[in-house]
């Protein structure tokens, strides 16, 4: 028999101590009473042999229901490989590095890390690009830019002149004031036809670029090399607007029997000069890409109504016509012509406009056509110089309809098919005679 047999209590009263004394007992015995006696080594306390016993059970407990766990994931992850295996070919698995996923708190100390762009790999298409024979070096030379001229040596290898002209910018009006004031050794036209080689009849022509619509021309000099103008044009526009712009002055040579010709040109950025103050400058003229100056353009308007088969015309005005006399100007009127198929059916003019090259006219014309016509009617416009004791002078050109004179006029006219009963109006540059024929039976059917 143990010796904590003898220890147990048999009345109530020390049932209730024996209790409290196992509820603190950590295998240490007291020495308070006499039923408290040291034990020996071998024979441990009843409450710490109990108190383990139940923490073995709970272990045990945890354990089995570990192994089962385990065993079952086992079983699932066999059969799912085992028939993954039996799917794939016999190829080994690729093995593939999980890496578990780390979460940590946003850090603002912490660079975002940006993602790698992905490099494009060549294979075989690269074989078609690999062979070094085909490559050309002289495409990936590198050009040196030419260097910039002076003027005096632009005036030594051109000998086309040089120009005197004057720039200003009033703040108060927002105008930029243009003056020419004279040219000297200006060369003669290089024109095969020309009739008098001795002297040129020189004008300039003057824009500010990238607009060449808004342009200003001086009168002609006759038979002179040192022309002197003392001419001022005035532009309109913004003082910042004035600084990005470009002056563009044209020396032309006026010919009344021959198409015109240009001598020389001088193109002149305006950024960082001192508008304000006010520049006079001498500049050397420079050879044009502009073999003759352009005709003029003239702004037209169409209209047809279908239900009462009218065809309406209106010639509102122009801008930079060629000029045909040298001493006062020109006097120019349009000319309508209406053709059906190639027969000339109708011809009308417009009034005469006195001493000017931009004349506005604000007038209309009407044709009687029928919707089964149209589709076969043409309209050639010329513009005239008007003289009053010799023949008129012919200025440009141009032809509408079945038969144009080019895409634009054929463009304006598409637009006034599919607009019926609303004006449709556009700007159209004026052809040589010549320029017409060649494009245009209609012109060659009325010349």
């Amino acid at each position: 028999m143990s010796a904590y047999a003898k220890l147990e209590p048999e009345n109530e009263p020390e049932t209730l101590l024996w209790k409290l004394f196992n509820a603190v007992c950590r295998c240490s015995w007291c020495y308070c009473c006499d039923c408290c006696q040291k034990q020996p080594e071998d024979d441990p306390c009843p409450s710490c042999t109990h108190v383990d016993s139940e923490r073995q059970q709970e272990d045990d407990r945890r354990c089995s229901v570990d192994s089962r766990r385990s065993s079952a994931v086992d079983s699932r992850r066999g059969s799912s490989t085992a028939s993954c295996e039996s799917r794939r070919p016999s190829t080994p698995a690729p093995v593939i590095d999980m890496k578990p996923i780390e979460f940590w708190t946003a850090s603002t100390n912490k660079e975002a890390v940006q993602p790698r762009t992905p490099t494009r790999r060549f294979h075989g298409e690269f074989t078609q690009f690999s062979d070094v024979n085909k490559f050309q070096p002289k495409l990936y030379d590198v050009v040196e830019h030419q260097k910039e001229l002076t003027d005096d040596e632009k005036m030594a290898r051109y000998r086309l002149g040089k120009i005197h002209f004057s720039l200003e910018y009033t703040t108060v009006l927002n105008q930029l004031i243009v003056g020419i004031i004279e040219a000297r050794d200006v060369a003669l036209p290089m024109c095969n036809d020309k009739q008098d080689l001795a002297h040129s009849n020189p004008y300039v022509k003057l824009c500010l670029l990238p607009d060449q619509k808004n342009s200003h021309q001086t009168s002609v000099k006759r038979k002179t090399q040192h022309p002197v103008f003392e001419e001022s044009f005035i532009f309109e526009l913004p003082y910042r607007e004035a600084q990005r712009r470009t002056l563009l002055l044209s020396v032309q040579d006026f010919d009344k029997y021959s198409r015109h010709c240009v001598i020389g040109q001088l193109i002149l950025p305006l950024e960082g000069m001192n508008l304000i103050k006010g520049i006079r400058m001498w500049k050397p003229l420079q050879p044009s890409t502009q073999d003759s100056p352009a005709l003029g353009e003239i702004l037209l308007s169409l209209n047809y109504l279908p239900s009462a088969g009218r065809l309406n015309v209106d010639v509102i005005k122009a801008k930079q016509l060629l000029q045909t006399d040298m001493v006062v100007g020109s006097d120019p009127f349009v000319k309508i012509q209406m053709l059906h198929g190639l027969k000339l059916f109708k011809t009308k003019k417009s009034s005469t406009k006195r001493n000017t090259i931009d004349p506005v006219f604000n007038e209309s014309f009407n044709f009687n056509v029928s919707p089964a016509m149209l589709c076969d009617t043409s309209l050639v416009l010329s513009v005239w110089d008007y003289n009053y004791k010799c023949r008129d002078d012919f200025v440009g050109q141009l032809a509408l309809g079945r038969y144009s004179s080019g895409p634009s006029e054929m463009t304006h006219w598409n637009r006034m098919l599919h607009c019926q009963r609303s004006p449709v109006a556009q700007w159209h540059s004026l052809h040589t005679r010549e320029e017409c024929e060649q494009i245009s039976p209609a012109s060659a059917a009325v010349s």
